[in-house]
């Protein structure tokens, strides 16, 4: 599943819940995510900022749900993670035992783990508390660009 599959396939609360999160966190992120949209939807921003918040909500999902957006949900997701949501990020790359610096990846190159390994682990993470979060966060981790796992890839579609 890619960035923009992630969000189009979000309700819209849980939407609502990563926006909310990130405005509180990085209003700057929340703005240009949604000036980005417009240009997206071709609008201008200002209609968009100045459309009632349920409405211009709804504008961004839609916009970050094109493919044409993958990059832009891409960097959506990453921020909501790195900012809001960083302990549990941080807890899945020490359980993968992958190097990072405040859950920005440091390797060049990011090791492919064994299936069973990566199973295991991926069990474990799921275990924990907040399962709806740790879901998102290894889909999300798997959109990356970066990371090519078709194991996990699997687990993910069972």
């Amino acid at each position: 599943m890619r960035p923009h599959q992630i969000i189009g396939a979000m309700s819209i609360e849980d939407f609502q819940k990563i926006m909310d999160a990130i405005e509180a966190e990085s209003p700057e992120a929340a703005q240009s995510t949604t000036v980005a949209a417009a240009q997206v939807l071709k609008f201008r921003p200002k209609f968009l900022l100045k459309q009632a918040p349920a409405k211009r909500l709804n504008s961004v999902k839609g916009a970050l749900s094109r493919v044409t957006a993958s990059a832009l949900a891409e960097e959506l997701l990453a921020v909501y993670f790195l900012k809001c949501r960083l302990p549990l990020l941080t807890e899945w790359l020490d359980l993968m035992g992958l190097e990072h610096e405040d859950g920005i990846l440091t390797q060049d190159e990011v090791p492919v783990p064994d299936a069973d390994e990566l199973k295991a682990k991926v069990a474990t993470f799921r275990g924990g508390d907040d399962p709806g979060e740790r879901e998102l966060l290894l889909r999300v981790f798997n959109a990356q660009t970066a990371i090519e796992w078709p194991a996990l890839d699997e687990l993910l579609a069972a």
